[in-house]
């Protein structure tokens, strides 16, 4: 039997940072409902089947995203008012503005995008679910 991976605990307080995460949420799905912004709290909450590549085999895992200190959110290609709308995340990145703070983007398959406006680099990801089996690799042209 395959050694299981442990479950992702990953903080981000730099671009680097994010970068790691941005590796470990690749391919991972989301729907359009599960995507939420506290204005008044200055959070942005993202929860997704993440794939997971660390593992041996086809796995994929419940996780979320929080992004902290978020100044606004602007969506492109991405249609609020179709919740149960699939969202396939490709990568996540980090544009500085006024240090410590920038934007972070998340792209998505289909050419949508997801724009937060951050004080500073404050992103967790977890996974919250035990993994179960995928029958679909995730696979990328060259």
């Amino acid at each position: 039997m395959a050694e299981t991976a442990p479950p992702l605990r990953l903080l981000a307080q730099d671009a680097d940072d994010l970068a790691v995460i941005s590796a470990a949420m690749q391919d991972a799905v989301a729907k359009v409902g599960d995507i939420e912004f506290e204005p008044k709290a200055r959070r942005l909450t993202i929860a997704f089947n993440r794939y997971r590549w660390e593992a041996d085999g086809d796995e994929r895992v419940r996780s979320a995203l929080q992004l902290g200190g978020v100044l606004n959110v602007q969506t492109r290609k991405i249609r609020r008012e179709a919740p149960s709308a699939v969202l396939e995340i490709l990568a996540m990145t980090f544009e500085p503005g006024e240090a410590p703070g920038g934007v972070v983007t998340l792209t998505c398959a289909g050419g949508g995008d997801l724009r937060a406006t951050v004080e500073c680099v404050e992103a967790v990801l977890a996974d919250v679910s035990q993994p179960w089996p995928t029958p679909r690799k995730p696979a990328h042209e060259l």
